[in-house]
């Protein structure tokens, strides 16, 4: 799954100098152009994930415009189909509208005007398809899930963690701050013969530094004024299991010696206790700094940088592996609706667009939090593109005023000429041209346009 838009079209057309003119213009504008010289073929072609839109002639022998559009909307009324027409179909376009059709244009096509229907159209289908990509993950995710994504990184990060999950050798696992350091751990110990036992996490930089002592290796009761019963310490509780120390190179000189020591013997001693007590465990380390570069700079000891380096594990920052941002987004999505026992609603597009372009700077955690906004309708909206000028009147009315321009000119401006050519009273014509701002004398000088199809 990802949120780029689709560039894909579907052309449909029996003229075949057209439809090879057409499909060359718009590949210039970077879209991929599948042509196509009838229905039949077409539909061959197409399925309900199609990531793209069908542009369509309107009358073609065999199956036209509006069959097409039929049996599209069987297996997808979500794929956009845009109608190409002539001057005197104004009434079918309509009905192909009324219908399903996304939209129409007006032959001989005027480019800009089509260049926008598709850029609407391509946008519209793939919110549609990333929709439904999120509903799909909604389905299956599951609050513990392990280390998401399928980038080359994380994919070489779950290999290795297979390999190694059942080892007891310790590790040091460093990336940035919000990248799933702990995800990494956790996934260590789950994948190990210690999963059916504890698992202790410590953020040695919210410990209490003149409490570290205790906290990490506990004490006896008496060992100190108010301390009324034994106290066994963090270290203490991941006997059998592993003890995740995380923001290790918080830890002042005095904490990194003693839990050098602990590292080296494998064993605690609690404050006022007689004698150590042995212990099995695995140690796990985090940093969001470069422990080398700090054991260089003289704030880390060196010898315990070597004993918990025995395996080095880095977590990339999600800028690294910007692929996997829809799958991370649509899992803490689900999950925050599901907390709230609410129905998921459709991303738009502005979400959208901050999944793409957002740096991430504060990694998988501020995309966490991104969705958890979004599942609270926080996140900033922006009008949709869809709530511009594109119903039903506004599109017939873009497409008069394309007619009438064709019209006027391909006669030059003159009236007499446009009322036989469109088959309307003069004043109807002079009515309709006052509405569209248009004028006759404008084109009293243009040379004749050749029409395709």
């Amino acid at each position: 799954m990802n949120f780029a838009r689709p560039n894909s079209v579907t052309l449909v057309d029996d003229d075949d100098d057209f439809r090879s003119a057409l499909a060359e213009r718009l590949k210039l504008d970077d879209l991929e152009v599948r042509d196509f010289a009838s229905a039949e073929l077409a539909l061959k072609a197409l399925s309900a994930d199609y990531a793209g839109v069908v542009v369509t002639d309107l009358r073609m022998p065999g199956m036209d415009g509006r069959g097409l559009l039929a049996r599209v909307q069987a297996f997808d009324p979500d794929l956009p189909v845009v109608m190409m027409t002539g001057h005197g179909d104004i009434d079918d376009a309509v009905d192909a509208l009324k219908n399903g059709a996304y939209d129409f244009v007006a032959k001989p096509l005027d480019f800009a005007r089509l260049g926008e229907t598709l850029r609407r159209a391509l946008e519209k289908r793939g919110l549609i398809l990333d929709n439904r990509a999120l509903a799909q993950a909604f389905q299956t995710a599951r609050p513990q899930t392990l280390l998401l994504g399928e980038s080359p990184a994380i994919r070489r990060l779950r290999s290795i963690i297979e390999q190694v999950a059942d080892a007891d050798m310790d590790v040091l696992i460093e990336g940035p701050t919000g990248a799933g350091k702990e995800v990494v751990a956790r996934a260590l110990h789950e994948g190990g013969r210690r999963r059916v036992h504890p698992f202790v996490a410590v953020n040695c930089g919210a410990l209490p530094e003149a409490l570290i002592e205790v906290e990490l290796f506990g004490s006896e009761s008496g060992a100190f004024p108010g301390a009324l019963r034994r106290r066994v310490g963090l270290v203490e509780q991941s006997h059998r299991g592993t003890l995740f120390l995380d923001e290790l190179e918080c830890l002042s000189p005095a904490a990194q010696i003693a839990l050098l020591r602990v590292i080296e013997e494998r064993s605690v001693h609690p404050l006022g206790a007689a004698s150590t007590r042995p212990l099995d465990l695995r140690i796990l380390a985090a940093s969001k700094v470069d422990l080398a570069a700090a054991v260089a700079a003289g704030s880390f000891r060196e010898d315990l940088f070597y004993r918990l380096n025995v395996l080095k594990l880095v977590v990339p920052r999600l800028a690294d592996r910007r692929e996997d941002v829809p799958l991370l987004f649509a899992h803490f999505l689900a999950l925050a609706y599901a907390r709230r026992g609410v129905a998921p609603r459709p991303i738009t597009d502005s979400i959208r667009q901050r999944l793409i372009q957002d740096p991430w700077v504060g990694n998988v955690r501020e995309l966490a939090n991104f969705a958890e906004q979004v599942a609270l309708g926080l996140s900033e909206e922006e009008p949709s593109p869809e709530s511009g000028a594109t119903s039903l009147v506004e599109r017939v009315e873009r497409f008069e005023r394309a007619i009438l321009q064709d019209a006027l000119v391909r006669h030059n401006g003159a009236v007499s000429c446009i009322c036989l050519d469109l088959k309307i009273p003069r004043k109807t014509l002079y009515d309709k041209l006052a509405r569209h701002g248009l004028r006759t004398a404008d084109y009293r000088r243009s040379e004749p346009s050749v029409s395709a199809g």
